[in-house]
């Protein structure tokens, strides 16, 4: 239940900010706001990563393969094609084709195993739900 909690919170809050990006962009332009956005994201989990746990503690990142420490950047292309798509058609046929992006990515991570994910068996009813 806490992980469905964190999911509804988390795609609210991707929404919200696509449409204040999107509102940021028509102000200073897409770069600058995916950049303005990428820096007030850092500073939030800086603060917050110190105010919930005390210390960083960035020992356990020489584990971390180093082609998933770039995941982050992809953050700043996310929010560029974010912010055009809303200029474009709107936010809600941009989340809308987000979501079927995301589901048929996820369905090819989780029936394939990708990124060392545990592979899943996927058949046809997991298909048509996506």
């Amino acid at each position: 239940m806490k992980g469905l909690v964190y999911a509804f919170t988390g795609g609210a809050l991707i929404t919200l900010q696509g449409v204040a990006n999107s509102r940021i962009g028509s102000d200073m332009g897409t770069w600058q706001a995916a950049a303005l956005t990428q820096l007030t994201g850092f500073l939030a989990a800086l603060l917050l990563m110190l105010a919930l746990t005390g210390k960083p503690d960035f020992a356990p990142l020489r584990q971390v393969k180093p082609l998933y420490l770039g995941g982050g950047a992809l953050a700043s292309v996310i929010i560029f094609s974010n912010i055009t798509a809303i200029h474009h058609v709107g936010a809600t046929l941009s989340v809308s084709a987000v979501l079927i992006a995301q589901l048929g990515i996820t369905f090819l991570v989780d029936g394939r195993g990708w990124f060392g994910i545990g592979k899943k068996q996927m058949h046809l009813p997991q298909f048509l739900a996506v």
